[in-house]
């Protein structure tokens, strides 16, 4: 016995647009993560690079 799938469009969209208030909790945490992560990394390189963009950005970090 063999099935045939239909590809008919069904009536429900493909995909539905993310609750806006996960999407401000992630964009939330991946900021944290740049800031104090990757800020205060004793990985010297990767301590430097963020020191380089904070002073780029204009924002206070001393």
């Amino acid at each position: 016995m063999s099935r045939v799938l239909s590809s008919t469009a069904s009536s429900q969209p493909a995909t539905r647009a993310a609750n806006p208030i996960l999407q401000l909790g992630g964009a939330a945490l991946i900021g944290l993560f740049i800031v104090y992560g990757v800020g205060f990394s004793h990985i010297m390189p990767v301590h430097n690079a963020a020191h380089d963009v904070r002073h780029s950005a204009v924002f206070p970090c001393h």
